[in-house]
């Protein structure tokens, strides 16, 4: 299996229009950083998580040109906003592409994107099929795949992460429930959300609240995503971090 990071930072991406933050101007390539996304291949079958408003450019600098599906961890923009630009890839694979996530999130979808939904298409819309999550509390089949839908608290709001195998991927936490984390113990590879070091916020983790997460699943390797300007330099932060915790960056590449 295949994992390649098409973003990594928050909903504002790194650098922020017009902020002179050291970290928002550094050349360093690994501290810029697009809205949160990953790509996973398995034997030929490209799976997306969120399709944030980067989507296009992050295909195209990957010379990524499939779907054959989208899991949707929630319905907020940076996690939905590219959902328009999957048509040259309907057009590429000549059919829609199925998307998986909450009801809630489902109607969120058709509100925002009401068009793509019309029965009567005369237009180049996307094209996509919706498959509701709510119903499945153990797993779910796609591309003959079991994938385990996670939840996961965002603030108030229920969200999902996703398990594939070994592999899980979990963004925007601000609370993981115990079950979750007995689904999770003894992963080889664990993907988790961390905003900033220190100052508290009510709808992500700070550091210490990931790493107390990663003691309590104990993966093999973690890989931090979702991450602040605030947070600080790449090649800084990754010397502080635990052993076997690193901490990720757009376009990398890493295997399960």
């Amino acid at each position: 299996m295949k994992i390649t990071f098409l973003g990594t930072g928050t909903s504002q991406g790194i650098p922020i229009i017009g902020s002179r933050h050291p970290v928002c101007l550094s050349k360093n390539s690994k501290d810029k950083r697009l809205r949160s996304s990953i790509l996973i291949e398995k034997d030929e079958k490209n799976f997306l998580i969120d399709c944030g408003p980067d989507f296009r450019y992050q295909m195209l600098r990957n010379n990524y040109k499939k779907l054959n599906a989208i899991f949707m961890t929630h319905e907020h923009q940076d996690h939905i906003g590219g959902l328009d630009d999957i048509r040259p890839i309907n057009s590429n694979i000549n059919k829609p592409i199925p998307i998986y996530g909450l009801r809630r999130v489902v109607e969120s979808l058709k509100k925002r994107f009401s068009y793509i939904f019309l029965e009567n298409q005369k237009s180049n819309f996307s094209k996509i099929s919706v498959h509701e999550l709510d119903d499945y509390t153990n797993f779910f089949f796609v591309e003959n795949y079991k994938i385990y839908p996670l939840s996961i608290w965002h603030g108030h709001l229920p969200i999902l992460g996703f398990r594939i195998e070994n592999f899980a991927y979990i963004t925007d936490a601000s609370s993981i429930p115990v079950k979750t984390i007995q689904q999770l113990k003894g992963i080889n590879i664990l993907v988790l959300n961390v905003l900033r070091k220190i100052e508290k916020n009510p709808f992500s983790f700070m550091l210490s609240e990931t790493l107390n997460i990663i003691q309590q699943i104990r993966p093999q390797k973690t890989y931090l995503t979702h991450i602040s300007h605030t947070f600080g330099f790449h090649e800084e932060i990754e010397t502080q971090l635990p052993k076997n915790v690193y901490l990720a960056y757009d376009r990398l590449i890493i295997y399960e």
